[in-house]
């Protein structure tokens, strides 16, 4: 059965010389987690917490595909004595015998691959494979990047370069990777598949093409979204999620995104992809945040007024779960945010309902939704800044909420 990896993480475990914590709330025992809890990586396994490391200053964990390794990545200190600046080390680390190891000292955007237990990351703009003992340099220019669904190599995007007459394009790029690893050649094997415009519009509203990357292959394969981004600071406001078919020949801006809210996301088994649509960061307002489908060639929105969303998961090919807010003016007093509830929408007949009421202090956050378990996980906190939000689980009707686990600041889980 092939193995599924979501946003939040469990781990398989027998780890014994580390502290461990037994967990009074109850969920499903097979499920294995990885979180981040102040600053530290954890993880579950048997309705006990183990802590894994100790140093502190860790974030975004990652189940290797067969559960057996876990990625991380901590903030340090160089080691020179001369340069003091912090930099982020890659680590991973093996359930069963505990082992740990540091792949690279500076790296950042470490990807699994979906077929074997090899690490791609980046340091600048070369991108890298290891295989848990080495690293090998792949290619160059690289400016963000994603596995092909098989492993067998890369989808690449460069970033457009300033110069005296102007911005150039991204340009996105397929390259096969062949084994071993030692004998990938530099700029072999790479094909064009699309340049992008210099400028990038939908409606009224326009961005400069600076940079690709949030890349996600849809199920059949056949196609690519994507989000185009501006300049860094123009990014909070504004970007462009696309598609383009899988060889570059057809190619189309969908809409306008921010990366503040939840990523758009293909259904589990067809070719529609859900997204947060609207411009301007969320620190401008609560608003402007509607959830929309697109399947070739339509598009819908379903989204009342007066709301705004979050965040969102897909259940099925005909339904989702959505972190929906009403609309509301920024604050600087978390106290004053606006809190979610959970609600499952039908966009066959367009039925939506709340699946969760939670305390007026507290809101709903992150919803996912496992399919090999039918049950839905949950962020539940006082805010969306809120990072020690606890973590809660439902049946796949919404019924016998349980608080699963407390102060996480991230979640990733693994299940088979």
């Amino acid at each position: 059965m092939p193995v599924r990896i979501l946003l939040l993480t469990t781990i398989f475990l027998f780890f014994i010389s580390t502290p461990v914590l037994a967990v009074e709330q109850t969920a499903p025992q097979d499920i294995k987690a990885a979180f981040i809890r102040d600053g530290n990586l954890w993880i579950y396994e048997n309705q006990e917490e183990v802590q894994i490391t100790k140093e502190g200053d860790v974030f975004a964990p990652q189940w290797s595909h067969d559960g057996q390794w876990l990625l991380y990545q901590k903030n340090a200190e160089a080691e020179s004595e001369d340069n003091k600046k912090t930099h982020t080390e890659i680590w991973v680390f093996h359930v069963q015998t505990g082992e740990k190891k540091k792949i690279f000292y500076n790296g950042r955007n470490p990807k699994w691959s979906s077929e074997k237990n090899l690490v791609a990351f980046q340091s600048d703009e070369v991108l890298n494979i290891s295989d848990l003992d080495r690293f090998y340099n792949i290619e160059l220019g690289v400016n963000s990047y994603q596995w092909l669904p098989d492993g067998s190599g890369f989808l690449l995007s460069s970033q457009a370069d300033l110069l005296p007459d102007g911005w150039t394009s991204p340009i996105l790029y397929k390259k096969i990777i062949n084994m071993p690893l030692r004998d990938v050649r530099l700029h072999k094997n790479v094909h064009r598949l699309l340049k992008i415009p210099k400028e990038v519009e939908i409606g009224e509203t326009s961005i400069l093409s600076i940079g690709a990357g949030h890349f996600s292959f849809s199920p059949s394969g056949k196609w690519i979204s994507f989000i185009i981004s501006p300049t860094a600071s123009w990014s909070m406001d504004s970007n462009m999620v696309s598609v383009m078919r899988n060889d570059g020949s057809t190619f189309k801006v969908l809409d306008e995104v921010i990366l503040g809210v939840g990523k758009p996301k293909w259904a589990p088994d067809k070719d529609r992809l859900a997204y947060i649509a609207g411009g301007g960061r969320i620190v401008l307002g609560f608003k402007d945040k509607d959830l929309k489908i697109k399947e070739m060639p339509v598009n819908q929105s379903f989204t009342p007024d007066d709301y705004a969303e979050l965040d969102f998961s897909w259940i099925d090919n005909n339904s989702l779960v959505t972190s929906r807010v009403e609309e509301r003016e920024w604050s600087n007093e978390p106290g004053r945010h606006p809190l979610p509830k959970l609600y499952r929408i039908n966009i066959t007949d367009k039925q939506q309902e709340a699946i969760t009421e939670p305390p007026e202090y507290l809101g709903d956050y992150n919803p996912m939704y496992l399919d090999s378990k039918q049950m839905f996980v949950w962020f539940r906190g006082s805010s969306l800044t809120d990072t020690d939000k606890n973590v809660w689980v439902a049946d796949h009707d919404g019924k016998n909420h349980k608080k699963w686990l407390e102060n996480v600041e991230n979640l990733t889980l693994y299940t088979e």
